[in-house]
């Protein structure tokens, strides 16, 4: 019983970690076609128009977010037996 909680918590990490990977790879796919799309209509009386940046900052905002909550933030907001004892202890105080 306990190892396969393990197994099951182990297998959803993976899960997760391979789902900000692919987030991320699209991310920078995306991103370099956005630039690639700009860059080809900047012509030459016009250098300014840079827009390429603003998808990027919004989109970059949340692959953060989401690396942050796989890698950092992984167990805090899990569910385990030792969070749900925890709370039934203060429920019966």
């Amino acid at each position: 019983m306990e190892n396969q909680e393990a197994y099951n918590r182990a297998k959803e990490r993976l899960e997760k970690k391979r789902g900000f990977k692919i987030h991320l790879i699209v991310y920078l796919a995306v991103s370099a076609f956005f630039i690639l799309i700009n860059l080809s209509q900047i012509s030459s009386q016009s250098r300014n128009d840079y827009w390429f940046y603003w998808p990027m900052l919004g989109w970059g905002i949340g692959v953060f977010f989401h690396g942050m909550s796989t890698y950092v933030f992984h167990g805090m907001f899990a569910v385990t037996d030792e969070k749900i004892k925890k709370e039934m202890e203060k429920g019966s105080r």
